[in-house]
């Protein structure tokens, strides 16, 4: 990353952003009641019109901090599936999910520690969650680990004095953290995960600030998948094991304290068991599914998808300062990329201490410890209620009938598309065509480079279909403010490869013609930032009222999208772009 200086300007826009942050959303319509879900708002009504109003209502609500992050497997997920399925009956859709019902529950397990969990320096053993707490890192990580320790530096300041990941490979990495007052949001697991893949296990010195609490939910495991007897879509790569240690491990480890050691410095061998095993998840982690039929019938039988998912990442581990959060990753986080930054420099730890006193002179920190998940992907998920509710009102309908579904398990992996369309709910050579949408709600220049209020990112559009992607652009030439597409991300070999990581692939390895719309990323992705404050309802009701016509041109076309390019050989392989 560049070194960047926040002028005054900047400094008052993120003080303004705070205050933004902290206001208290649309207030309850007269007389309207909360229902069954302990909502903060109840949501006002919607007409059948596509309006900022229609989808700040309602988004106010799916990512409201009762629904707690919605991820797949948990209550909160539960509560926002239950809301989706409410309003889906209120519009008239009719149900397609299991018995009759708006629902598919996917075989989701959660993978725990068994009883033979154990680990050991220089074959002294140590106590499991006392000495060492582990966390799943899913079906990739080793079960055994027998490697020799190195020192790798401190997470969360400079990260170009990090060690070097070529010279972690097959190794236990040890590192130091600052303290998350510090720098919020400076490192996550998955960034430091993906950072150093080639290592045998990672370890970082934070157990001793964990409290009892959040070390029982590490215990319970914290990777779900699918039943290890359904195949899975995609190859699972390796990862390195996961664990926090006591400043006192690693001083055993290094055979004195690690604020003394330099990058690299050679430690004891360290010893690792971790098998684990699949139990059900205490909730049901469900698919949401409705249709709309189409108005011919000779056409009523295909199906136009539109897909958005309707989980999030959940709860954070601890509870941190929002507003800090909020500085801090529009001061030092890259359009909301995960993992460590490319360097704290003095610099920016100077801009980011500044912008954090002068939010803090404005009111007290409030812990804060909910990924709402507005933007991902409550703007789509709202979004497919907004144009389902304006289908339904419509006269005629669309030709074809439009299949909406709510996908469930797209942060673990597009476990819930993987498996609807591996069990379809209807004929699978019955789905035309399937558009995805998945952040839509931001996307200005504030947020990443070239963004605007014309701004959107498409994926996959040609890549089946030639015609296909063809309507894309004529149905964008005719809204009344046409997008200035970014077919960026498209290409072959993007390091991004958001073509293989969303709900949209699972239908394309199939042989369905598909197109993926983002307004992109934000530095704001994956934190518990990402609020429905924070939406930018002009550029989003655009997005959503041109999905919108592009399903409804498709719909009416008098043939399906014709497939001229080769469809994948083997819709189980890994997918790459």
């Amino acid at each position: 990353m560049a070194v960047r200086i926040v002028s005054a300007v900047a400094v008052l826009w993120l003080v303004a952003a705070c205050r933004q942050s902290g206001s208290e959303g649309p207030a309850p319509a007269a007389g309207a009641t909360r229902g069954e879900l302990p909502l903060k708002y109840a949501a006002q009504p919607t007409s059948a019109g596509i309006t900022e109003g229609n989808l700040m209502s309602r988004l106010y609500v799916f990512a409201d901090d009762s629904m707690q992050g919605r991820a797949a497997g948990t209550i909160g997920n539960v509560k926002g599936t239950d809301y989706i399925a409410a309003q889906a009956r209120q519009i008239g859709l009719r149900p397609s999910g299991d018995g009759g019902t708006y629902f598919q529950t996917i075989p989701l397990v959660r993978r725990q520690f068994d009883a033979s969990l154990a680990a050991a320096v220089d074959g002294a053993p140590l106590t499991p969650w006392r000495d060492f707490a582990i966390r799943d890192q899913g079906p990739g990580a080793p079960a055994d680990v027998h490697a020799t320790a190195v020192y790798g530096g401190t997470l969360g300041r400079d990260s170009s004095a990090l060690i070097a990941p070529d010279r972690t490979v097959g190794k236990v990495v040890v590192f130091t953290a600052a303290p998350p007052d510090q720098w919020p949001g400076a490192f996550s697991r998955a960034g430091v995960t993906s950072r150093y893949a080639g290592a045998a296990a990672l370890m970082v010195t934070r157990l001793d600030d964990i409290p009892q609490g959040l070390l029982d939910v590490f215990k319970t495991g914290s990777s779900l998948t699918l039943k290890p007897d359904v195949p899975a879509s995609s190859s699972v790569a390796a990862v390195p094991a996961y664990l926090y240690v006591t400043t006192a491990v690693a001083t055993r480890i290094f055979h004195g304290s690690p604020d003394a050691l330099s990058i690299g410095a050679t430690g004891g061998m360290v010893t690792l068991r971790a098998s684990v095993e699949d139990r059900p998840t205490p909730y049901p982690a469900r698919n949401v599914i409705g249709i709309l039929p189409g108005s011919d019938p000779t056409l009523a039988g295909e199906f136009v998808v539109i897909g958005a998912h309707n989980d999030h990442i959940g709860m954070i581990d601890h509870p941190v300062d929002h507003d800090s959060v909020l500085v801090f990753n529009r001061i030092a986080r890259r359009e909301g990329v995960e993992g460590p930054p490319d360097s704290i420099t003095p610099a920016i730890a100077a801009a980011y201490a500044a912008a954090r006193d002068s939010v803090r002179r404005l009111r007290s920190p409030r812990p804060d410890s909910v990924n709402n998940g507005a933007d991902d992907d409550g703007t789509g998920s709202v979004a497919l209620l907004e144009i389902a509710q304006a289908l339904a009102a419509a006269h005629p309908r669309p030709k074809r009938s439009i299949l909406f579904i709510w996908h469930t398990g797209e942060e673990l992996g597009t476990l819930g598309s993987d498996w609807f369309t591996d069990h379809p709910t209807v004929a699978r050579d019955s789905l035309v065509t399937e558009l995805n949408i998945d952040m839509i709600g931001r996307g200005d220049s504030a947020d990443l480079p070239g963004g605007g209020p014309r701004y959107l990112e498409v994926i996959g559009a040609r890549r089946l279909s030639t015609e296909l992607g063809d309507s894309v652009e004529s149905v964008n030439k005719r809204q009344p403010m046409p997008f200035a597409f970014n077919y960026q991300f498209d290409a072959d070999g993007d390091p991004h490869q958001y073509y293989c990581r969303s709900d949209h692939w699972e239908y394309a390895r199939y042989g369905i013609p598909i197109a993926f719309f983002s307004t992109g990323g934000h530095p704001d992705y994956h934190q518990i930032t990402d609020e429905p404050q924070l939406i930018d309802y002009a550029h989003y009701a655009r997005v959503v009222r041109y999905v919108r016509d592009l399903a409804v041109a498709v719909a009416n076309m008098s043939h399906r999208p014709v497939v001229d390019h080769a469809k994948p050989r083997d819709p189980h392989a890994a997918c790459v772009q």
